[in-house]
């Protein structure tokens, strides 16, 4: 049996694995583990990615979306206009800060925030609207920033896995007001655990952040704000400056890797069966995940198990359908089309180092479940 891992870290680590010893020992023999020069150095080297002037590191991409949000003074009485269909920090965030998460539908092609449905659900309440670039793919940005000028909102894009995606030419978290990042493991730019960023033009935020994931300290001992524990350990930075100048070919392997299986699926005569990923003219997507719509899609993940091929469903379970956000009103049916992505969505492997063999038995197990 040909197993194909949903990811393969260590066919990542493993040519990087003397470098990043390297700079694990160079901070371990520094004794600066929190914050400090290598964390300075991770944020200069990923604001000139993202194109943003200022970039805070923090402890993982939940904390880059509540330090955010508590920078704008996101609280009880606000809004936050997002999707139901996301990880579960989107939602959560501004929960935890006090205010409401007025939830809205995805467009069923993209998987991302309907600007129709965001425009009708702003109010004189509305303090942010927070798009998802999901799986890797740019919300359609330009209608949302028009909606947040008109309404005196702010955006915030939760770009959390979509580090070097793009909209027409501009990279993503460097659009909006703010932007989050994301460097859990399994992203295209992973740390060796959790780690987060912030990314804005705006200075004074910028200040804000940085205060807020210190307990809100301006000096030592000296605390201007109410903040949190979310600073970025300098281990998991001095991780990430090995990885990031890596980041770009890594993308384009995994763009590659999606370029195959449109191929394979349409060899395989899958075409109108399996609905595979889009990627709009203007857009370019970093495929975090390569997510399909499959028919029957359990049974199909039950035999792709059986194969030994690894896949995963993001997200079984939209927020409005969530036990803890019950309270929130919604009832099933509110939003069908993130109910049906639910319900059909599937994930393939898609990590760069996949081989065109491990491919092949992807798309040749799919065919063999739909022709059986």
């Amino acid at each position: 049996m040909n197993r194909v891992p949903l990811l393969d870290l260590q066919a990542q680590y493993a040519p990087l694995r003397e470098a990043i010893v390297q700079a694990v020992v160079g901070v371990c023999d520094s004794q600066r583990f929190i914050l400090g020069p290598e964390v300075e150095a991770l944020e200069q080297e990923l604001a000139a990615l993202v194109g943003v002037s200022h970039a805070i590191g923090v402890s993982s991409g939940s904390d880059a979306l509540i330090a955010s949000l508590m920078a704008l003074d996101v609280g009880r009485g606000d809004e936050v206009v997002t999707s139901t269909y996301s990880f579960f920090a989107t939602a959560g965030a501004i929960v935890r800060l006090g205010a409401t998460p007025v939830l809205v539908d995805i467009d069923p092609v993209t998987y991302n925030l309907d600007p129709g449905a965001v425009a009708a659900a702003v109010t004189p309440r509305t303090k942010a609207i927070m798009p998802v670039h999901l799986y890797g793919l740019s919300a359609d940005l330009d209608p949302l920033l028009a909606i947040a000028r008109r309404e005196g909102a702010t955006v915030v894009e939760d770009a959390c896995q979509a580090i070097g995606a793009r909209y027409k030419d501009r990279v993503v978290g460097g659009i909006g007001t703010m932007g989050c990042f994301s460097f859990f493991p399994s992203k295209n730019l992973g740390a060796f655990g959790d780690g987060g960023l912030v990314t804005t033009d705006d200075a004074i935020l910028a200040g804000t952040v940085r205060k807020l994931r210190n307990h809100g300290q301006g000096s030592t001992y000296v605390h201007d704000l109410v903040g949190g524990n979310f600073r970025l350990d300098a281990l998991q930075a001095a991780v990430l400056r090995v990885k990031a100048p890596h980041l770009a070919a890594w993308s384009e392997a995994r763009r590659r890797n999606a370029g195959r299986y449109r191929a394979l699926f349409e060899a395989a005569g899958l075409g109108e069966t399996v609905t595979l990923p889009v990627e709009p003219p203007g857009y370019l997507h970093i495929y975090n995940q390569f997510v399909i719509r499959a028919p029957r899609r359990d049974a199909l993940r039950d035999h792709l198990t059986a194969a030994g091929i690894g896949t995963a469903i993001y997200y079984p379970i939209p927020f409005h359908l969530q036990t803890c956000f019950r309270d929130l009103g919604y009832a099933r049916g509110a939003f069908p089309a993130a109910e049906a992505a639910a319900a059909e969505t599937l994930a393939l492997p898609i990590y760069g180092e996949l081989t065109e063999a491990q491919q092949d038995s992807v798309v040749r197990e799919i065919a063999a479940f739909y022709r059986s």
